[in-house]
């Protein structure tokens, strides 16, 4: 068996991965990247769990499940009649997969492009070679590749809870949670973060029951206590069930469902029992068969990969980005430390900047913030200013029938730098980007409140919540 050279291998595919290799390429180097994950028919399936199992299938069925809702509930006011409205799942998740092997098959392509080598299989470290490594891969067929750097983007894996391993049929990872082929009467789903909100919402529009059990006193401790609460309230109208501050005990299943015994806030205990139950209670680095130890790449206490800020590991020329390191597990934030490393290899100055990366929670409405919360500030004694808009005053949002939520701001009590930006409304997803973009460039909320913005757009609500922040909305 030959060995392969290159300037470059990367472990992984996924968002972190497949960027750091076309970045590493477009810098003039030869790379290779190599990912083990296979479709239904056993092909390459490069994007990770993002393209997978995650972001993208996920989405999918948002959108879809959303159109349902409103074809179901909010066309007569439009003066849309729906007659005869039924729900083809199948259809749904035969979308969903189209969808998903579009952004595989646009991965393949960017490889080609940029002329990457692509190896189908798992990779391990093999040993130190020199001043670099060769890297063997287990596939269709079995390569050894030799490298002067590694850039390792092996990604996460949906954490089990103790005695409750998943077995994609009754107890469910996000795995599962996108591949149910029949609705669930009845849906429990332990974690109330991203993953079971988005998930246990696509269920209830479909018609489940949906129960969520959340370990934690409060919703969303991670966001903004008063978008948190105002997106609570608004969960809770559309009947999806959040419990928080249950201890949970057993979980048993049996033939056809699976009941969970917890404690509830209030100190009773109590059984449930579902149809289906999703687990979603974080994610762990997935080192899994990598063979650190054959090179000796250290790992930290919680099993990450130990980087230093420039996402460099103990070993020379060896480099790791994305949830497999430390920092928040987003997609994009993989992303930006992928495009940095590939930069720091060729003697670039790489940036990733930890305090403006956003955060979108894709309910409906949508939850999205950049910066500082509210809580954290008090906690940091920072004095700030805070203004508030309320998409009901929006007239795009009034035409769009969706008023629920606001924008957010808070900004520095001395220098009216931004320090935050919390959006609970319509396409918060889309128009945190503004807030970020700003926070980059150190922008006051004078500043914001200074551009013009299009009339009517939603992005108003925007402006509006930078004029609060000096008491002078004009629409509110």
């Amino acid at each position: 068996m030959s060995t392969k050279q290159f300037d470059v291998v990367v472990i992984g595919a996924g968002p972190g991965g497949y960027i750091a290799a076309i970045r590493a390429a477009q810098l003039g180097f030869t790379v290779a990247c190599v990912d083990e994950w296979s479709n239904a028919k056993g092909g390459a399936a490069p994007g990770g769990t993002c393209t997978n199992v995650g972001c993208i299938p996920s989405k999918a069925l948002l959108q879809s499940s959303e159109h349902f809702e409103h074809a179901g509930h909010s066309f007569a006011e439009h003066g849309i009649d729906v007659a005869g409205l039924k729900l083809n799942l199948g259809q749904m998740l035969k979308r969903k997969d189209t969808v998903v092997k579009q952004n595989n098959d646009g991965i393949l392509y960017l490889f080609k492009k940029n002329k990457i080598a692509f190896f189908h299989g798992r990779a391990s470290f093999a040993g130190a070679a020199g001043e670099g490594y060769d890297i063997s891969v287990v596939g269709a067929a079995n390569e050894t590749l030799s490298t002067k750097h590694v850039i390792i983007a092996t990604g996460s894996n949906a954490r089990e809870l103790p005695g409750a391993p998943f077995d994609e049929k009754l107890i469910l990872s996000n795995t599962g949670a996108l591949a149910i082929d029949a609705v669930p009467a009845r849906l429990g789903v332990i974690g109330a973060g991203v993953i079971g909100l988005e998930m246990g919402s696509v269920w209830r529009r479909l018609g489940s029951d949906v129960t969520i059990l959340e370990g934690l006193p409060v919703l969303l401790g991670a966001v903004d206590e008063q978008i948190a609460k105002e997106a609570g309230k608004l969960f809770a109208k559309q009947g999806l069930k959040i419990s928080l501050g249950c201890k949970i005990g057993a979980i048993t299943p049996g033939k056809n469902d699976v009941s969970v015994e917890y404690v509830d806030a209030k100190g009773e205990a109590v059984t449930a029992v579902f149809d289906k139950l999703i687990i979603s209670i974080g994610r762990t680095p997935n080192t899994n068969g990598l063979a650190a130890e054959k090179v000796g790449l250290q790992l930290d206490e919680r099993g990450f990969i130990a980087v230093d800020g420039d996402c460099k590991t103990n070993l020379p020329n060896v480099w790791a980005v994305g949830d497999v390191v430390r920092g928040p597990m987003l997609a994009h934030k993989a992303e930006e430390e992928g495009v940095a490393v590939a930069e720091r290899i060729a003697g670039q100055h790489g940036h990733t900047n930890f305090n403006t990366i956003p955060w979108v929670i894709y309910t409906s409405p949508e939850i999205a913030w950049v910066g500082k919360t509210e809580q954290t500030l008090k906690a940091e004694g920072i004095a700030y200013k805070a203004g508030s808009f309320p998409f009901l005053a929006n007239g795009r949002a009034r035409a769009l029938g969706d008023t629920s939520g606001m924008v957010k701001f808070l900004a520095d009590a001395t220098t009216d730098e931004i320090l935050g930006v919390h959006i609970v409304g319509p396409m918060a997803s889309e128009l945190i980007s503004e807030a970020v973009v700003a926070m980059e460039f150190k922008a006051s909320a004078e500043d914001i409140a200074r551009i013009c913005h299009a009339h009517p757009s939603l992005s108003e609500a925007t402006k509006e919540a930078a004029l609060a922040v000096d008491k002078r909305t004009l629409n509110f």
